[in-house]
């Protein structure tokens, strides 16, 4: 190329710049006369913009999904669990579809108290997120169901807030152990809300994976200032280091030196100062927790309090702010706003307002000062409470008892959080079985009679069987009232004196036909449970105890049928049966046909080759019952006034008060025990929605169970389908029969003790895993026991729970001056007679029925000749 050639071609490329330069500097002089155009133009452009990513984000917003949170009882997650379900939320927000502005790319976490439950815990996020979030990184400790849309009445009184970092933007927040948990300020400060008052407070905490340019953003801006702070101090160094330099040359020192090197050239070697200069900014020192981006997201954090009660709203917001306040250190969380004098200019004004409430309802994150968090920082949040936290029980979980409402049963007195008691209550129809443990005089009973004396109030059929009496005499003060009078009945077994009444009930009683081979297992089992009797140690007497009754139950549907039901049988037949030919022999051919083959064979073939010895097994026993005149009055009339199954169907209230703890007492109680397990499997002849409740109480189990633990251990496992509740009350758990105990803690729907031995109560809290301890059972004041129930199919509790009193909180029942009234009517509806006339009567009973066999065995002979006459005559 010549010379020529590459001189045009710079002369050209001169021009060039020359042009581009003038029309640049055109511009910018066209720019700076008509800068509105600039303005206008961006500003249009901006809200044009603006507007697209509004429309954009409504419409991805409307397509969002929610799930609820439900933990267990027994959650306790780890660090790693929780920190695996961050992950999933953080990559959650931004399964958004690709044109959704990154405004709605979130994940809320949304936390709620209204009162009706105490902290519901909920995840909204993108419909597309769905099945990821579905997966609980807690397993099945969590369980995770599709929320239903929240339908909030709007409350007169409102207090919003909005949380930001303060303090060291790099710094973390503080660390809070899991244990206790971390939202339980939080709980506490929502403890009292109260729904009658419209009280709710809800937390919303949206999470947003950190966006690339807005990190980087935020990083130069810190180093930045760290940059400028380290000059700003090495500056600061520079002028001390200058003014120590000066403060050296004009000391006196300095002087004398300058003396004695007078005329000598000047070191400057010792004098000379070192200016500093600024020090290499570290990068991760200056970022902190902003130096990785991994586990790094941008939290916006909204809370609303309402209420329709003027003041409560503003004090739940306060109470939430000391919640956050525990996760305060170097950084911590603030409401955003600012102060004008006395007047607070926060989310509740203008400007922020509109925003605020645009950003709650559409789940947007949109906050003008972002807070950057890493996910161990939100620790406390990215899970419902644990096993840790003390939740308060409200009354859409515990009903408040309503004296009016008969579906309720009354459970004790709680003290809620805010310091107000209230009568709780479990429901009837959820309250299946009930254990109470606890020393004596800890309050197990009065609570089992307070809720009698409800049920009883409320129309409801009971049984209380008491070893002592001593319940009925604390009861009937409150059961003094005519409507109750008339239902009411009372066997008292423990009655003495000639001028005592007493009721009457015969086992093998047939007047109501019962079913005869059921009768005849009962009391068969009721003995041999009481004796010990199997089949292999005593086949002959069950063997001999089972063919005597079947005969007996066949004489007495004999005597039913022949309108002399007062003239059947008793237990106390049973010798003359055995001992007596003539009289077996009568009861033998008015039994006839009732009999099968093999019973028939058994009495000609086999009863005749034992001795008068082998019946001593079987006759020993019921002697001894019989030479008890209170035994003999009750068990020997043939017409028995107590049936506990017509007691049931009719939906009365009988107390029976049994005798003491003797081998004549253990037998009786076998028997009644055994009768009303009969009667609780015979309604299954009735239709299930046609079956009345029926709830059984049974005092000092130790007691009732220790003759027959197997019946009453039937009773637990087989009475809920019969709709028999029962409540059971004992000193120590270790004392009853092990089937007994195995049945009641499996059953049980509501488990409580009271004080007691740290042996005996350790029992108990170990079905609730030792929480609360033994150690703190240990230290309950009299009156106050631990409780768990079921309600809705959840458990409750433990709950600490006192009383209740019968004389406090059932006063307005309190009747003292008709008791002796309620007395008499209950003595009337058992249809007691003096225990003299009683016992005179069943003295008289076996002449009775000698006499009616007798008759009826003639004349059964006398058809038996009749018919061989005509078939001679023929």
């Amino acid at each position: 190329m010549d010379t020529a050639a590459v001189i045009g071609a710079g002369q050209a490329a001169a021009s060039w710049a020359i042009d581009l330069l003038q029309a640049l500097i055109a511009t910018v002089v066209w720019l700076r006369d008509h800068w509105w155009f600039l303005v206008g133009t961006t500003a249009v452009t901006w809200a044009g913009a603006e507007v697209v990513m509004r429309h954009l984000a409504a419409k991805a917003s409307k397509e969002r999904m929610a799930l609820e949170l439900y933990p267990a009882k027994h959650f306790d997650p780890g660090l790693e669990q929780i920190f695996r379900r961050g992950i999933q939320l953080a990559r959650a927000s931004g399964m958004q579809p690709w044109w959704a502005p990154r405004r709605s790319k979130v994940v809320r976490i949304a936390i709620r108290a209204d009162g009706t439950s105490p902290f519901r815990t909920r995840i909204e996020g993108p419909a597309g997120a769905e099945s990821l979030l579905t997966i609980s990184a807690f397993g099945p400790d969590v369980r995770i169901e599709k929320a239903e849309p929240l339908l909030d009445k709007k409350r007169e009184h409102i207090v919003r807030a909005e949380f930001v970092l303060r303090g060291d933007p790099v710094a973390a927040l503080r660390e809070v152990p899991l244990d206790p948990d971390p939202l339980q300020p939080l709980i506490d400060g929502v403890a009292d809300l109260r729904a009658d008052l419209g009280d709710l407070a809800e937390i919303c905490i949206d999470i947003q994976k950190a966006p690339k340019w807005a990190l980087r953003a935020r990083r130069f801006e810190i180093m930045a200032k760290a940059r400028q702070r380290e000059r700003r101090e090495a500056e600061r160094s520079a002028r001390w280091a200058r003014r120590d330099a000066a403060a050296v040359d004009e000391s006196i020192g300095s002087w004398i030196q300058q003396l004695f090197t007078k005329g000598r050239p000047a070191s400057s070697g010792g004098r000379g100062v070192v200016m500093p200069s600024p020090h290499r900014v570290d990068r991760d020192e200056a970022l902190g927790k902003l130096s990785e981006s991994a586990q790094l997201v941008r939290v916006q954090i909204l809370v609303r309090c309402s209420s329709n009660t003027q003041g409560r709203a503003q004090a739940r917001m306060a109470q939430v702010m000391a919640g956050l306040d525990v996760f305060g250190g170097r950084a911590k969380l603030s409401t955003r706003g600012f102060t004008l004098g006395p007047l607070r200019v926060g989310a509740d004004h203008w400007p922020f307002l509109k925003s605020f409430e645009h950003r709650w309802a559409t789940g947007q994150c949109r906050a003008p000062r972002p807070n950057w968090l890493r996910l161990d920082e939100l620790t406390g949040f990215l899970k419902p409470p644990t096993r840790h936290a003390r939740l308060p029980v409200l009354a859409g979980e515990l009903p408040t008892f309503d004296f009016d409402d008969p579906s309720l049963l009354l459970q004790g007195i709680y003290r809620g959080p805010d310091g107000r008691s209230r009568l709780v209550a479990t429901r009837m129809a959820q309250t299946l079985f009930e254990v109470a443990i606890g020393k004596a005089g800890g309050g197990k009973t009065e609570r089992a009679l307070a809720q009698a004396i409800a049920v009883a109030h409320g129309g409801g059929g009971l049984l209380f069987v008491d070893p002592h009496r001593d319940s009925w005499a604390r009861a009937s003060t409150f059961l003094a009232h005519e409507e109750i009078a008339q239902r009411i009945a009372l066997i008292d077994l423990t009655v003495t004196g000639d001028h005592a009444r007493i009721s009457s009930w015969n086992p093998i009683d047939m007047h109501r036909r019962p079913a005869a081979e059921h009768v005849v297992d009962a009391v068969v089992d009721s003995i041999a449970t009481m004796l010990g009797w199997q089949d292999v140690e005593a086949p002959r007497a069950l063997t001999i105890l089972t063919e005597a009754l079947a005969v007996l139950v066949a004489v007495n549907e004999a005597a039913c049928e022949a309108g002399r039901a007062h003239d059947q049988a008793t237990l106390f037949q049973i010798r003359p049966l055995l001992t007596d030919p003539g009289f077996r022999s009568a009861c033998l051919a008015v039994a006839g046909s009732r009999l099968d083959a093999d019973t028939h064979a058994w009495w000609t073939s086999t009863f005749p080759t034992f001795q008068l010895d082998a019946f001593n097994v079987v006759l020993n026993p019921l002697g001894r019952l019989g030479r008890n005149p209170v035994t003999r009055a009750f068990l020997g009339q043939g017409v028995g006034t107590y049936d506990i199954r017509a007691a049931m169907d009719a939906g009365m209230v009988v107390w029976v008060c049994t005798p003491g703890n003797t081998p004549n007492d253990r037998l009786l109680l076998t028997l009644l025990a055994r009768d009303l397990l009969r009667a609780g499997r015979s309604r299954k002849d009735t239709p299930e929605d046609q079956r009345r409740p029926f709830r059984l109480y049974f005092d000092e189990l130790i007691t009732l169970t220790g003759a027959s633990p197997e019946t009453f251990a039937e009773m637990v496992e087989e009475f809920r389908k019969f709709k028999l509740p029962v409540h059971g009350m004992t000193q120590l758990m270790a004392r009853l029969p092990k089937a007994v105990q195995l049945s009641l803690l499996q059953n049980a729907s509501s488990l409580s003790t009271t004080t007691g031995s740290r042996s005996a109560i350790a029992a108990v809290t170990a079905e609730w895993g030792d929480t609360p301890s033994p150690d703190r059972v240990v230290a309950l004041d009299q009156f106050r026991h631990y409780a768990s129930f079921t309600v809705d199919g959840r458990r409750i509790g433990p709950l600490l729970l006192e009383g209740p009193h019968l004389d406090d909180d059932l006063k307005r029942w309190a009747r003292p001056a008709d008791r002796p009234a309620l007395e008499a009517a209950a003595l009337a509806n058992a249809r007691a007679r003096p225990i003299r006339e009683a016992a005179a009567t069943a003295a008289g009973q076996g002449d009775r029925v000698r006499a009616f066999v007798t008759q009826a065995a003639g004349r059964v002979d006398l058809n038996k000749e009749t018919g061989r006459d005509q078939q001679g005559y023929e």
